[in-house]
């Protein structure tokens, strides 16, 4: 990975925390608090218990709560055909949204759709899935993001092997001289965030891991504070 960031290919960490683990009772008040505290985006996942075995809200939670916090949407459809409720979605109020590649042999068509919108697009892999399956439409993302736990369910532990996952997604991304967001979903912890960041992630969506804490708005600046402490720590290493 030091190629990767000796030229900086790797952009700043983000915090997107996912509402999944949130309060449903008093969801306005909780994205407000991890937008005091720092967070860069807000994390959704749409489940159609079909896709995945779980069914979480759909489009309307992300209208909902569009108007309380001004940071950035990232919605993660795990559902199956998600042309469905493609435009629903960007209509809510997205501005990044992430399909699975598992999802729709018509990738590329859903891409274009929502770059048509004037939003960005990003795909999604589960653990298992191998890169090379993304391979042919790098140049058409803004973001890539990996399971790494299986999805459908909020508190999972990280699985070990998915750190390797980044980092050869990262190099990829560097040989083609693209400078994508990488994102990871699933098992975040003060503990891991370091490990992720140096694997090459930047973008650390966590749950139970803000949402589930005693005081949300200061997990929320911890991870935030590791994170970048890291970045920071690697890019001076690479001058």
């Amino acid at each position: 990975m030091s190629e990767a960031y000796k030229k900086f290919l790797i952009p700043p960490p983000k915090i997107a925390p996912s509402i999944l683990s949130a309060d449903f009772r008093k969801l306005g008040e909780e994205v407000k608090k991890v937008e005091k505290a720092g967070a860069d985006m807000i994390h959704f996942d749409i489940m159609d218990g079909h896709f995945v075995p779980n069914i979480s809200f759909g489009p309307m939670v992300v209208k909902a709560l569009r108007s309380e916090v001004s940071i950035p949407f990232l919605v993660h459809l795990m559902v199956e055909d998600p042309e469905r409720i493609l435009e629903q979605t960007i209509d809510a109020g997205a501005d990044i949204v992430l399909f699975h590649i598992e999802a729709s042999p018509h990738s590329w068509r859903i891409l274009e759709s929502i770059k048509k919108r004037g939003v960005k697009a990003g795909i999604a892999l589960n653990p298992a899935t191998p890169l090379s399956t993304i391979k042919y439409i790098l140049h058409e993302l803004d973001m890539v993001l990996l399971m790494t736990v299986s999805p459908g369910f909020g508190g999972q532990k990280f699985i070990p092997r998915m750190f390797s996952k980044i980092s050869d997604l990262r190099r990829l991304l560097t040989m083609n001289k693209l400078m994508l967001d990488v994102a990871i979903d699933g098992g975040v912890t003060l503990e891991n965030v370091e490990e992720i960041i140096e694997a090459g992630a930047n973008v650390i969506v966590a749950g139970t891991g803000i949402f589930r804490q005693a005081d949300i708005e200061e997990a929320t600046m911890k991870l935030k504070k590791i994170a970048n402490e890291k970045y920071v720590r690697i890019i001076s290493s690479q001058v």
